[in-house]
């Protein structure tokens, strides 16, 4: 250990999908403590079980340094606490920086002189220095690059991916003078295996974090109008993009409903603070309006292909398979399968939802809905493909049309069938 990071002693605040992975790897090399306000969140995580599915058991098991609380007396010890708690938007699709703002508060009643704070959870550019710095400097006393330090390096946690890890994912960071930067910068580094890219100031890592989703955003919804278009003209998205995909800078994207806790959210951050400083963003919230309204347009193309072969609407009844954001990962926020659902329901459908990657309580408690345990029917009008959880894509057209009546609509949200197996596909 390099004498950069000698007596160092971590505190990661929040034990979701971003800080748990965060304090496992730091955990294997210094002392870190697991903060979470969720106590049953800290229970589990002692008993060896992460429910996120994200930090295998062995894992947990390696981070030998690593303990759990949810008791801010026991991270007063630390010296320096990394904040990845999440940043939604509220009803208005504005940021609720509430949860951060409660983070803020709580590290302002540990901190002592000489500590730093980093933060990991996305923002809008100037959000640490604007809204987290004052709140810190506010209630603790102490004084901004003179008693405390700050730092921000934005999270790249893709749930779900068992690949592109962690460690294995290049770490933007920053800090709030240049020798704190470098003192960030060495500390991700020495967990990073990929390495690290040390931005000039915090509002730089600020603004390239809030980019990069909303990047990924505007490329999902041009092929999502792509998607739209073609299905006006009678041709098949997939093999069109296919076609296109064989010239060497074609960027491959497919078509679908853009849920979660980053890409359908973080677009937000940017517009709300370019709205701030006097620009109307144009583009951005276009690709948003066409995303967000993805869920009510699949719908509607399957309540019309019902009609079209004279299965009555009212009463039909109708699978939906998948309701996380993502295939493989039992992550719920933000999910768009909720408008598929809703936007049946307005049909007067009744609508069975199945995904057995789900938490039941959690999807009951947040959007309630009832998921069933299992598949015992066939005599659904319709089956709704619409996560590519690897058990939906084993089963095959075959098993899916047994599922239904003899008159059905099958439809390939997720292009998880052959070309010309489901319907209708989006």
């Amino acid at each position: 250990m390099s004498e950069t990071l000698a007596n160092i002693r971590l505190a990661i605040i929040g034990q979701g999908y971003v800080g748990l992975p965060l304090a496992v790897e730091f955990g294997k090399k210094y002392p870190t403590i697991g903060f979470d306000i969720n106590q049953q969140r800290v229970d589990e995580l002692r008993q060896g079980i992460d429910k996120t599915l994200e930090v295998e058991p062995e894992e947990l098991k390696n981070a030998q340094h690593l303990t759990y609380t949810s008791d801010l007396e026991d991270i007063k010890r630390a010296n320096i606490y990394i904040v990845t708690v999440p940043t939604p938007i509220d009803d208005n699709k504005a940021p609720d920086l509430t949860p951060l703002r409660k983070a803020s508060q709580a590290i302002a009643s540990v901190i002592t002189k000489g500590d730093i704070v980093i933060f990991e959870s996305t923002v809008y550019p100037g959000a640490t220095e604007e809204v987290c710095i004052p709140i810190i400097e506010k209630e603790s006393g102490l004084v901004f690059n003179v008693d405390f330090f700050a730092g921000y390096s934005p999270e790249r946690i893709n749930p779900g991916d068992k690949v592109n890890t962690l460690t294995k994912i290049l770490k933007i960071t920053s800090g709030s003078t240049p020798e704190v930067a470098d003192k960030i910068d060495a500390l991700y580094a020495s967990i990073i295996t990929a390495g690290t890219h040390k931005a000039s100031s915090i509002k730089v890592a600020e603004a390239a974090k809030v980019i990069e989703n909303t990047q990924r955003d505007l490329n999902i919804a041009i092929i999502n109008e792509f998607a739209k278009i073609f299905n006006k003209l009678d041709i098949d998205t997939e093999e069109v993009l296919n076609a296109a995909g064989t010239k060497w800078n074609f960027l491959k994207f497919k078509p679908g409903l853009v849920g979660g806790h980053c890409i359908s959210v973080d677009p937000y951050y940017l517009t709300h603070k370019a709205q701030e400083v006097g620009y109307r963003p144009e583009v951005i919230l276009a690709g948003r309006r066409i995303n967000d309204g993805m869920g009510e347009y699949t719908a509607t193309q399957f309540v019309k292909k019902l009609a079209s072969k004279k299965i009555h609407i009212d009463e039909a009844k109708v699978l939906v398979m998948g309701f996380t954001f993502k295939g493989d990962c039992p992550d719920v926020r933000n999910t768009k399968i909720i408008d598929i659902v809703n936007e049946l329901k307005d049909f007067n459908m009744k609508v069975d939802v199945y995904d057995s990657w789900a938490d039941k309580k959690e999807v009951q408690d947040e959007y309630s809905i009832d998921l069933i345990n299992e598949i015992n029917d066939s005599d659904y009008d319709g089956v709704i493909l619409a996560v590519d959880h690897s058990e939906i894509k084993e089963l095959g057209i075959e098993k899916i049309r047994a599922l239904c009546k003899e008159k059905h609509v099958v439809y390939d949200v997720k292009h998880i069938l052959g070309v010309h197996d489901a319907d209708i596909r989006l």
